[in-house]
């Protein structure tokens, strides 16, 4: 009986940290500076239980979102783009404070450039 109680318990431990996981969802901006200048991004993320989806958007387009994962408060995710002819994967990875997405970028071999995304109200 002390055995049943106790695994009911662990249970509803573990069920109220799920319910704390941070919230990714929805759409997310951010301007930051590059090596070929500013860049204006739209993000916009759909999760589903530890896997994320979505477009990432600039002025040139948008980008399917590919390899996106949640851990916590932790996001990674890929973006495919080509750039002069060349194809370029850019990886993501952020943690979330609020309404803010701390981001570190790496683009292919070239450059890794770090950029704070603001959750869209």
């Amino acid at each position: 009986m002390i055995r049943k109680i106790a695994l009911a318990l662990l249970f509803v431990a573990f069920t109220a940290i799920g319910a704390h996981a941070a919230d990714f969802n929805g759409k997310w901006t951010a301007e930051f500076d590059t090596q070929i200048g500013p860049q204006k991004y739209t993000y916009e993320f759909h999760v589903d239980g530890a896997t994320v989806t979505g477009t990432a958007t600039n002025e040139r387009g948008a980008t399917a979102i590919t390899e996106g994962k949640i851990d916590g408060d932790t996001i990674t995710f890929a973006e495919a783009l080509s750039f002069n002819g060349m194809d370029i994967k850019i990886t993501y990875t952020g943690k979330i404070d609020g309404d803010t997405i701390k981001f570190t970028r790496k683009v292919g071999d070239f450059a890794t450039e770090e950029l704070t995304a603001k959750r869209v109200k």
